[in-house]
């Protein structure tokens, strides 16, 4: 008799398990969430907790309605994850009604109205921050200054207080917290005709590569991206081929104008690049399955993400360069596939 698997990705080595798989993925999510934490606040903190408890509340109510069982899906890590990950993207005042519908929509819509994990054709947690962004740009504006900047921070009451009643300490207004993110600085001065160099200069948010505090956040969601490769939760090729197309295309457009083109590593350490190279592109469910598909499909994204973010209308193109190579996941699947042993590729049996 053999026991018959729920749901993809099928991983039968007990420890690579979708439990086992979902549960190294947050683990090394968790040092670069407690940079992020310390950072820019305990927003981020209250983030993370609402986005997850939504999300298995969100889990519970589609496997009833669906008349699926709790176990093992309310456990599996996949829902917990999903809330990560889209509250790791979102800013860390962010108001609670907002992480519940971006969370809401990914864990109903864009995971259980495609019939559960394994079955959607998109990322989740993708699907629910494109969702705010289009519906609720300005509030994914409001980002916080780092520490090292921050006049001003919130201790847990008062962050509570904005999340939950959009209420701040007598004297503070949002906009004394508040400041652009790095990529959307550089957008819009470089849009004003300031060189990289001048921008780079003259705003405090800069450092000597990137936004000041984002570095350290970047690293270590590197340090985990690779520890992930190593425990071979994540294969490398997908997280090569977006950084290193992304790093080889800006390093084209810096080469040939260095005073209106970012530099390659600014473009790798700001905003959501490497987060979303190791942790949201590599989804076993939505990615390309063969080797040579995931090079094409991680190349693709750095591609994407470099020319939304100097062409598009938004500052960081991540979220929208995943979704797009979902997409096309399909067709290189079907052009990269491995030809089957003792066939000659033609199709003919």
């Amino acid at each position: 008799m053999f026991k018959k698997a729920l749901s993809s990705p099928y991983i039968h080595n007990p420890p690579f398990s979708t439990r086992g798989m979902m549960f190294r993925v947050i683990l090394a999510l968790l040092p670069a969430a407690a940079a992020y934490a310390w950072l820019f606040g305990w927003g981020v903190v209250v983030n993370m907790l609402l986005a997850t408890g939504v999300a298995l509340l969100c889990e519970a109510i589609m496997l009833a309605l669906r008349g699926r069982p709790l176990q093992p899906a309310i456990t599996d890590g996949s829902a917990i994850l999903t809330a990560l990950l889209l509250a790791f993207a979102l800013p860390p005042l962010a108001p609670w009604w907002l992480t519940t519908i971006g969370v809401a929509f990914a864990i109903v819509v864009a995971k259980h109205l495609y019939g559960g994990l394994g079955f959607n054709p998109f990322n989740p947690a993708i699907i629910g921050y494109v969702v705010l962004l289009v519906s609720f740009p300005r509030e994914l504006t409001l980002w916080l200054l780092p520490a090292q900047l921050a006049e001003h921070t919130l201790d847990p009451a008062a962050t509570l207080g904005y999340v939950f009643g959009a209420t701040l300490p007598s004297g503070l207004t949002i906009d004394a917290l508040t400041a652009a993110t790095p990529l959307d600085a550089m957008k819009t001065q470089l849009g004003l005709g300031h060189t990289t160099s001048e921008i780079m200069a003259n705003h405090p948010v800069f450092g000597l590569v990137g936004g000041k505090g984002w570095i350290w956040i970047d690293l270590l969601l590197l340090a985990g991206g690779v520890w992930l490769i190593y425990r071979r939760v994540i294969n490398w090729h997908i997280p090569v081929a977006t950084l290193g197309s992304l790093f080889a295309i800006s390093s084209l457009f810096f080469v040939l104008d260095p005073q209106h083109s970012p530099s390659p590593l600014f473009h790798l350490f700001s905003g959501a690049a490497i987060l979303g190279a190791f942790f949201i592109a590599t989804d076993p469910v939505t990615a390309a399955t063969s080797n040579l598909g995931r090079l094409w499909y991680g190349a693709g994204i750095g591609v994407l993400i470099y020319v939304i973010r100097s062409w598009g209308g938004f500052p960081d193109g991540v979220a929208f360069a995943v979704l797009l190579m979902n997409m096309a996941a399909p067709t290189i699947d079907h052009y990269t596939k491995p030809r089957v042993y003792g066939h000659d590729g033609s199709g003919d049996a």
